[in-house]
Protein backbone atom coordinates (compact mmCIF):
# COMPACT_ATOMS: atom_id res chain seq x y z
CA UNK A 1 0.00 0.00 0.00
CA UNK A 2 1.55 3.30 -1.07
CA UNK A 3 1.54 6.17 1.38
CA UNK A 4 -0.04 9.46 0.31
CA UNK A 5 2.50 12.08 -0.70
CA UNK A 6 -0.05 14.84 -1.32
CA UNK A 7 -3.54 15.32 0.08
CA UNK A 8 -5.39 18.11 -1.67
CA UNK A 9 -8.63 19.43 -0.19
CA UNK A 10 -11.10 21.85 -1.76
CA UNK A 11 -8.43 23.56 -3.84
CA UNK A 12 -9.65 26.54 -5.88
CA UNK A 13 -7.49 28.82 -7.96
CA UNK A 14 -8.43 32.14 -9.54
CA UNK A 15 -6.57 34.25 -12.08
CA UNK A 16 -8.20 37.58 -11.26
CA UNK A 17 -11.92 36.85 -11.75
CA UNK A 18 -11.42 33.68 -13.75
CA UNK A 19 -11.61 30.42 -11.82
CA UNK A 20 -9.06 27.99 -13.25
CA UNK A 21 -9.39 25.20 -10.66
CA UNK A 22 -12.68 24.25 -9.03
CA UNK A 23 -12.87 22.33 -5.79
CA UNK A 24 -10.06 19.85 -6.43
CA UNK A 25 -9.95 16.94 -3.96
CA UNK A 26 -7.32 14.33 -4.69
CA UNK A 27 -4.70 12.23 -2.91
CA UNK A 28 -1.46 11.47 -4.74
CA UNK A 29 0.41 8.34 -3.72
CA UNK A 30 4.12 8.24 -3.00
CA UNK A 31 6.51 6.47 -5.41
CA UNK A 32 3.92 6.20 -8.16
CA UNK A 33 3.40 7.92 -11.48
CA UNK A 34 0.21 9.99 -11.56
CA UNK A 35 -0.85 11.26 -15.00
CA UNK A 36 -3.02 14.33 -15.52
CA UNK A 37 -4.96 14.23 -18.79
CA UNK A 38 -7.61 16.41 -20.40
CA UNK A 39 -8.05 18.95 -23.21
CA UNK A 40 -5.92 22.10 -23.48
CA UNK A 41 -6.72 24.83 -20.99
CA UNK A 42 -8.57 22.55 -18.56
CA UNK A 43 -6.33 23.24 -15.54
CA UNK A 44 -3.79 20.38 -15.67
CA UNK A 45 -0.65 22.53 -15.75
CA UNK A 46 -2.15 25.03 -13.34
CA UNK A 47 -2.84 22.21 -10.88
CA UNK A 48 0.68 20.84 -11.33
CA UNK A 49 2.17 24.21 -10.45
CA UNK A 50 0.14 24.46 -7.22
CA UNK A 51 2.24 21.56 -5.91
CA UNK A 52 5.45 23.61 -5.81
CA UNK A 53 3.80 27.03 -5.61
CA UNK A 54 5.00 28.12 -9.04
CA UNK A 55 1.65 29.91 -9.45
CA UNK A 56 2.78 32.31 -6.70
CA UNK A 57 4.90 33.99 -9.37
CA UNK A 58 1.85 35.01 -11.43
CA UNK A 59 0.27 38.37 -10.49
CA UNK A 60 -3.38 38.27 -9.44
CA UNK A 61 -3.47 34.59 -8.50
CA UNK A 62 -5.64 33.66 -5.53
CA UNK A 63 -5.74 30.18 -4.03
CA UNK A 64 -8.07 28.71 -1.43
CA UNK A 65 -8.11 25.24 0.08
CA UNK A 66 -5.29 23.04 1.38
CA UNK A 67 -2.38 21.21 -0.19
CA UNK A 68 -0.73 18.87 2.30
CA UNK A 69 2.63 17.31 1.47
CA UNK A 70 3.65 14.71 4.04
CA UNK A 71 0.88 16.14 6.27
CA UNK A 72 2.27 19.68 6.14
CA UNK A 73 0.20 22.41 4.47
CA UNK A 74 2.49 23.91 1.84
CA UNK A 75 0.25 27.00 1.73
CA UNK A 76 0.84 27.60 5.44
CA UNK A 77 4.16 28.64 6.95
CA UNK A 78 6.37 27.04 4.32
CA UNK A 79 9.94 27.68 3.17
CA UNK A 80 9.37 28.05 -0.58
CA UNK A 81 13.03 27.57 -1.51
CA UNK A 82 13.02 24.30 0.41
CA UNK A 83 9.67 23.31 -1.13
CA UNK A 84 11.02 23.80 -4.65
CA UNK A 85 14.06 21.72 -3.78
CA UNK A 86 11.79 18.90 -2.56
CA UNK A 87 9.39 19.27 -5.50
CA UNK A 88 11.36 19.66 -8.73
CA UNK A 89 9.90 20.54 -12.12
CA UNK A 90 10.63 19.60 -15.73
CA UNK A 91 9.02 21.79 -18.39
CA UNK A 92 7.57 21.16 -21.81
CA UNK A 93 10.50 22.58 -23.75
CA UNK A 94 13.98 21.54 -22.65
CA UNK A 95 15.51 24.62 -20.99
CA UNK A 96 19.17 23.94 -20.21
CA UNK A 97 21.17 26.90 -18.91
CA UNK A 98 23.62 28.35 -21.48
CA UNK A 99 26.60 26.82 -19.68
CA UNK A 100 28.47 23.52 -19.66
CA UNK A 101 26.78 20.17 -19.05
CA UNK A 102 28.67 19.94 -15.74
CA UNK A 103 27.64 23.43 -14.60
CA UNK A 104 23.99 22.77 -15.46
CA UNK A 105 23.91 19.85 -13.02
CA UNK A 106 26.12 21.32 -10.30
CA UNK A 107 24.25 24.66 -10.28
CA UNK A 108 21.48 23.53 -7.88
CA UNK A 109 23.72 21.72 -5.38
CA UNK A 110 26.04 24.78 -5.31
CA UNK A 111 23.11 27.08 -4.53
CA UNK A 112 22.19 24.73 -1.68
CA UNK A 113 25.70 24.97 -0.24
CA UNK A 114 27.68 22.06 -1.70
CA UNK A 115 31.23 23.40 -2.16
CA UNK A 116 33.45 20.32 -2.37
CA UNK A 117 34.62 19.62 -5.93
CA UNK A 118 34.74 15.87 -5.38
CA UNK A 119 31.21 15.90 -3.96
CA UNK A 120 29.98 17.94 -6.93
CA UNK A 121 31.69 15.47 -9.29
CA UNK A 122 29.82 12.63 -7.55
CA UNK A 123 26.46 14.41 -7.74
CA UNK A 124 26.96 15.26 -11.43
CA UNK A 125 27.84 11.68 -12.34
CA UNK A 126 25.05 10.14 -10.25
CA UNK A 127 22.39 12.56 -11.58
CA UNK A 128 23.44 11.95 -15.20
CA UNK A 129 23.48 8.20 -14.62
CA UNK A 130 20.03 8.36 -13.02
CA UNK A 131 18.81 10.28 -16.07
CA UNK A 132 20.41 7.64 -18.34
CA UNK A 133 22.60 10.28 -19.97
CA UNK A 134 26.07 9.70 -18.48
CA UNK A 135 27.44 7.49 -21.26
CA UNK A 136 26.35 10.00 -23.91
CA UNK A 137 27.86 13.09 -22.27
CA UNK A 138 30.70 11.94 -20.00
CA UNK A 139 33.30 13.07 -22.57
CA UNK A 140 31.71 16.47 -23.08
CA UNK A 141 30.96 17.66 -19.55
CA UNK A 142 32.86 20.90 -20.18
CA UNK A 143 31.03 21.65 -23.43
CA UNK A 144 27.87 23.72 -23.70
CA UNK A 145 24.64 21.92 -22.89
CA UNK A 146 23.04 23.76 -25.81
CA UNK A 147 25.01 21.50 -28.18
CA UNK A 148 23.04 18.42 -27.07
CA UNK A 149 20.07 17.07 -29.04
CA UNK A 150 16.54 17.93 -27.87
CA UNK A 151 16.04 14.55 -26.21
CA UNK A 152 19.42 14.77 -24.48
CA UNK A 153 18.63 18.30 -23.31
CA UNK A 154 15.38 17.11 -21.75
CA UNK A 155 17.17 14.27 -19.93
CA UNK A 156 19.75 16.86 -18.81
CA UNK A 157 16.92 18.95 -17.36
CA UNK A 158 15.66 15.85 -15.51
CA UNK A 159 19.21 15.22 -14.21
CA UNK A 160 19.37 18.87 -13.09
CA UNK A 161 16.21 18.35 -11.02
CA UNK A 162 17.54 15.09 -9.54
CA UNK A 163 20.83 16.76 -8.54
CA UNK A 164 19.22 18.54 -5.57
CA UNK A 165 17.75 15.27 -4.33
CA UNK A 166 14.01 16.00 -4.57
CA UNK A 167 11.20 13.78 -3.33
CA UNK A 168 8.76 14.68 -6.11
CA UNK A 169 9.31 15.37 -9.81
CA UNK A 170 6.62 17.35 -11.64
CA UNK A 171 6.67 17.00 -15.44
CA UNK A 172 4.67 19.31 -17.68
CA UNK A 173 4.35 17.49 -21.03
CA UNK A 174 8.05 16.59 -20.96
CA UNK A 175 8.03 14.78 -24.31
CA UNK A 176 5.71 16.95 -26.42
CA UNK A 177 8.67 18.63 -28.17
CA UNK A 178 10.57 15.37 -28.75
CA UNK A 179 10.75 12.72 -31.47
CA UNK A 180 9.37 9.18 -30.82
CA UNK A 181 12.75 7.62 -29.94
CA UNK A 182 13.61 10.36 -27.43
CA UNK A 183 10.07 10.10 -26.05
CA UNK A 184 10.50 6.39 -25.44
CA UNK A 185 13.80 7.01 -23.62
CA UNK A 186 12.10 9.49 -21.29
CA UNK A 187 9.20 7.07 -20.68
CA UNK A 188 11.67 4.30 -19.78
CA UNK A 189 13.44 6.77 -17.53
CA UNK A 190 10.19 7.69 -15.74
CA UNK A 191 9.60 4.00 -15.07
CA UNK A 192 13.05 3.77 -13.45
CA UNK A 193 12.67 6.96 -11.45
CA UNK A 194 9.45 5.97 -9.70
CA UNK A 195 11.49 3.54 -7.59
CA UNK A 196 12.82 6.60 -5.77
CA UNK A 197 10.62 9.57 -6.64
CA UNK A 198 6.93 10.47 -6.73
CA UNK A 199 6.19 11.58 -10.30
CA UNK A 200 3.26 13.68 -11.51
CA UNK A 201 3.06 14.17 -15.26
CA UNK A 202 0.81 16.29 -17.45
CA UNK A 203 0.42 14.67 -20.86
CA UNK A 204 -1.74 15.20 -23.93
CA UNK A 205 -0.80 11.78 -25.16
CA UNK A 206 -3.36 9.15 -24.12
CA UNK A 207 -1.08 6.28 -25.06
CA UNK A 208 1.68 7.75 -22.94
CA UNK A 209 -0.57 8.05 -19.91
CA UNK A 210 -1.65 4.45 -20.45
CA UNK A 211 1.94 3.22 -20.74
CA UNK A 212 3.65 4.97 -17.87
CA UNK A 213 1.21 5.92 -15.12
CA UNK A 214 -0.20 4.05 -12.13
CA UNK A 215 -3.10 6.45 -11.67
CA UNK A 216 -4.76 8.95 -13.98
CA UNK A 217 -6.80 12.08 -13.27
CA UNK A 218 -9.04 13.41 -16.04
CA UNK A 219 -9.44 17.19 -15.90
CA UNK A 220 -12.20 19.12 -17.63
CA UNK A 221 -12.85 22.87 -17.30
CA UNK A 222 -10.90 23.15 -14.06
CA UNK A 223 -12.48 20.14 -12.36
CA UNK A 224 -11.38 16.55 -11.86
CA UNK A 225 -14.06 14.47 -13.56
CA UNK A 226 -12.53 11.13 -12.62
CA UNK A 227 -9.44 9.83 -10.83
CA UNK A 228 -8.56 6.16 -10.52
CA UNK A 229 -6.10 3.42 -11.40
CA UNK A 230 -4.94 4.04 -14.95
CA UNK A 231 -6.10 0.67 -16.26
CA UNK A 232 -9.56 1.33 -14.85
CA UNK A 233 -9.78 4.85 -16.31
CA UNK A 234 -8.79 3.48 -19.72
CA UNK A 235 -10.84 0.28 -19.71
CA UNK A 236 -13.85 0.98 -17.49
CA UNK A 237 -14.31 4.72 -16.93
CA UNK A 238 -17.28 5.58 -14.76
CA UNK A 239 -18.06 8.96 -16.34
CA UNK A 240 -19.27 9.20 -19.94
CA UNK A 241 -17.12 12.33 -20.47
CA UNK A 242 -13.99 10.38 -19.57
CA UNK A 243 -14.91 7.65 -22.01
CA UNK A 244 -15.61 10.21 -24.76
CA UNK A 245 -12.28 11.91 -24.21
CA UNK A 246 -10.25 8.69 -24.14
CA UNK A 247 -11.92 7.26 -27.25
CA UNK A 248 -11.47 10.54 -29.11
CA UNK A 249 -15.19 11.32 -29.42
CA UNK A 250 -14.69 14.52 -27.51
CA UNK A 251 -15.02 18.20 -28.28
Amino acid sequence: MNMQKFEIEQLNLFYGDVQALKNININIAELQVTALIGPSGCGKSTFLKTLNRMNDLIPGVRITGNVFMDNENIYGQCDIVDLRKRVGMVFQKPNPFPMSVYDNISYGPRIHGVRSRSRLDEIVEKSLRDAVLWDEVKDRLKKSALGLSGGQQQRLCIARVLAVNPEVVLMDEPTSALDPISTLKIEDLIDELKQNYTIIIVTHNMQQAGRISDRTAFFLQGEIVEFDLTEKIFSRPVDKRTEDYITGRFG
